[in-house]
């Protein structure tokens, strides 16, 4: 293992000029003003924090190149190229030669590194994030490559603006890299560069350009509508276009973030956020043109089952009117919905018994009122649980019921769970209920409710500490004290945690970043903490910390994650930095896995490189256990 060891320090010198002013006592003088010598203190002291920060400027970018060389000779490419990425883009705005060289440096080790595993894997994709930020001519470079190394040369946006295989998902994977690209740039708010790499692959309509459009629209109303207007206009011309097309466009205006596709025998295919979203508030001419391609889609002649090329059939194509009809009959001119209403007729006494009395809840899903879908589908389980008649069948209805609950936030799914007979399934149910109910009330800043699930909640000791420490942030305020109490409780409940697991260090250092909102001071000793179990652990990097649920009954298995930004090194380094730069660097440097310690060092300059003031603390030594 390579050693990176801090050889650079650039010192500050500081000659600061003082004389005394001069000062004549006749009385016939005006008086001087008395701010004059707070404004020259004021000047001086901008003057010698601009030194300062220069200083530490020079310093941070040392750093990093000491930091670059070290990363050239990871024997882990994987580490290699994200190390180097990373150190490249820090470095962009202050040495945008040396960031391009990382950056293509990044991209060789990041090839190397997919051509030596087995497995797929996205380093390419995370390099070109960090690249399509700094420079987008360097990213289509990087994109190109990606594209002709897939062997995606013959996958470009057709004309008929339907994609590849009729897929309605997704772009082919190398376009799909492109609008990824797109949405990262628009997370970040550069809406600019984010449209730049979009623009060329709008023209298709599957679920990730409208849903990228959807964002979009968050951000830039008037941009998203105008490339919607267009994605509209398109599919009226496109004799290939069917129910399900219309089905994805319909989600931009009236299902924001929520798309459904029915199959050839009615059923759906979805994709749903977990919070729901009002529709749109969009012009109506807008709104018109959406109904007026709608209509011209879905009124077309149904063709023989044997030349049906749709990706719907004629049970899907029944199945979307039937779920867009209300919205017809809402908001469509009279003429269209008196259209489509024969034609629903017309459709209704084509298909079979089956799937005309069909009820699948992805329907209404987004059409109808959330509250009255939900309470329906609550008093159809409980009308099952009256008919059922082995207990196991009757747990399985319970722990529905309970995760219905869970998609309201409703503390009614402990209540559910607990009349569940079977002891280990009511225990794994328990615990999935309740770490979802503690990410459901912080995220709702319930403190009260957030420590009665601490206090007797089915949680890990790693959830517990989450918990706990987050409490003691939204208490920090109005309850010192108490806060302050929490975190010894998460103290001890992460030393119960094993050394050797990686969520030890994790927890500690979530209390780490609970107590630099609450007492600073000691957040130095709490993040030395986590720097000492993360020695003890084999694959630390300090990053991609999560809080991970599952369960199974029989019949469903269910995973989720929740990302938790307060296990990773990267905030809790940054803030140290900005308080004591000197120390936060050998704080870094005590890391003695790779990866952490270059994670934090970088941290710790771009800390300095992107502050426009600094402070000037006293230096305090870190001992070294």
């Amino acid at each position: 293992m390579t050693a990176f060891k801090h050889t650079i320090i650039v010192g500050v010198g500081l000659i600061l000029l003082a004389g005394p002013a001069s000062s004549q006592s006749s009385a016939t003088k005006p008086r001087v003003p008395l701010d004059n010598g707070a404004s020259k203190d004021k000047s001086d002291a901008k003057a010698e924090a601009d030194l300062i920060r220069k200083g530490r400027q020079s310093q941070a970018r040392a750093l990093l190149f000491a930091l670059g060389s070290d990363a050239r000779s990871f024997r882990d490419q994987r580490l290699r190229a994200r190390s180097l990425a990373r150190i490249a883009d820090a470095l962009w705005d202050v040495a945008a030669e040396q960031g391009r060289t990382l950056f293509r440096e990044a991209w060789e080790a990041a090839e190397t590194a997919v051509r030596e595993s087995q497995k797929r894997l996205n380093l390419r994709e995370e390099v070109l994030k960090l690249v399509a930020r700094r420079d987008r001519l360097l990213a289509e470079e990087f994109l190109q490559k990606l594209k002709t190394d897939q062997q995606e040369a013959k996958a470009e946006p057709s004309g008929n603006n339907l994609p590849s295989g009729n897929n309605l998902w997704e772009l082919p994977e190398a376009l799909e890299k492109r609008l990824s690209l797109a949405e990262n740039l628009l997370s970040t708010g550069d809406i600019e560069r984010a449209l730049q790499f979009a623009d060329p692959v709008l023209g298709s309509v599957t679920i990730s350009t409208v849903d990228f459009l959807t964002l979009l629209r968050e951000k830039n109303p008037a941009a998203a509508d105008r490339r919607y207007a267009s994605m509209v206009a398109n599919t009226g011309g496109n004799m290939l276009a069917d129910a399900n097309m219309i089905s994805v466009l319909s989600s931009y205006i009236f299902t924001p973030h929520t798309y459904v596709i029915f199959n050839t025998n009615g059923g759906a295919d979805t994709v749903s956020m977990t919070s729901s979203f009002p529709a749109a508030s969009v012009d109506p001419q807008l709104r018109l043109a959406f109904f007026q391609t709608a209509s011209g889609v879905l009124l077309r002649h149904q063709p023989p089952p044997e030349q049906d090329q749709s990706t719907a059939g004629i049970a899907g194509k029944y199945m979307v009117v039937k779920r867009l009809m209300p919205l017809f009959e809402q908001y469509a001119p009279k003429g269209i919905t008196a259209a489509m209403r024969v034609q629903f007729e017309s459709l209704n006494s084509q298909v079979s018994d089956g799937v005309r009395q069909s009820e699948n809840e992805w329907l209404r899903k987004g059409i109808s009122p959330e509250k009255q879908l939900l309470a329906d589908q609550e008093q159809s389980l409980l009308d099952q649980i009256e008919r059922a008649m082995p207990s196991d069948e009757r747990d399985e209805l319970y722990f529905q019921l309970a995760l219905l609950a869970l998609s309201k936030d409703s503390l009614k799914a402990r209540d559910y769970v607990s009349k569940i007979d079977e002891s280990e399934f009511r225990k794994r149910a328990q615990a999935w209920v309740d770490a979802s109910l503690a990410i459901s009330v912080i995220k709702k800043k319930k403190s009260e409710t957030a420590l009665e699930l601490a206090r007797s909640g089915e949680l890990s000791h790693i959830q517990r500490v989450w918990l706990l420490t987050q409490a003691a942030k939204l208490l920090a305020k109005t309850d010192r004290d108490k806060a302050l109490s929490l975190l010894d409780d998460a103290t001890a409940e992460a030393r119960r945690i094993e050394g050797v697991d990686l969520d030890r260090p994790r927890g500690l250092l979530a209390i780490a970043n609970a107590l630099i909102l609450i007492e600073p001071a000691r957040a130095w000793e709490a993040t030395f903490d986590a720097i000492k179990a993360a020695n003890s652990t084999e694959g630390f990097t300090g990053e991609g910390g999560v809080l991970s649920l599952h369960v199974n009954s029989k019949s469903l298995i269910s995973k989720k994650t929740e990302a938790v930004s307060d296990f990773d090194i990267e905030g809790i380094f940054g803030k140290l930095a900005n308080s004591d730069f000197d120390r936060a660097v050998q704080l870094a440097g005590i890391f003695q896995g790779e990866a952490p310690r270059t994670n934090a060092t970088i941290v710790v300059a771009r800390s300095v490189l992107n502050d426009k003031s600094v402070s000037v603390p006293t230096p305090k030594p870190v001992t070294k256990n």
